[in-house]
């Protein structure tokens, strides 16, 4: 089975942060230019909280605000769940479903070290199941 180390190593480890006094229209602006569907907030070297597309849109497209007004600490989902390198793919894909979280920060020796979203597990564990199944069929017919 993958750590999320593997999967890190193979997509890029790269961390795009924003600061919870931030304009939301920044995040918003960092993200499209980014094409992620998060940023973790930072405030130092502390990690605050994350911003995603789904919090802009819930708390402030749909509740009337403005971007440019809001600050990120406004919207952005405080004390995020997070994960260490060592951490197995398939148990980040129960994390997520459980607790219907969408971006996972990864956490090691109190720094953030990367980022994963659903679809970097999704994608990590049909890898490893397609891997499975061709050993199998080597197996088989061999």
């Amino acid at each position: 089975m993958r750590q999320v180390r593997h999967l890190l190593q193979s997509k890029g480890s790269d961390v795009y942060a924003i600061a919870p006094e931030a304009p939301v229209l920044d995040a918003i602006r960092q993200m499209a230019e980014r094409r992620v569907g998060a940023l973790v907030v930072m405030k130092g070297e502390a990690l605050s909280g994350i911003v995603s597309e789904r919090d802009y849109a819930r708390k402030v497209i749909l509740q009337g605000r403005s971007s440019a007004q809001t600050a990120v600490a406004d919207i952005m989902s405080g004390e995020p769940l997070t994960i260490s390198p060592e951490t197995d793919v398939f148990d980040c894909m129960r994390l997520c479903t459980e607790r219907r979280v969408r971006h996972l920060p990864v956490v090691e020796g109190g720094r953030v070290v990367g980022v994963i979203s659903i679809g970097d597990l999704v994608k990590a564990v049909i890898d490893a199941q397609a891997e499975q199944i061709e050993q199998l069929k080597r197996y088989i017919t061999s």
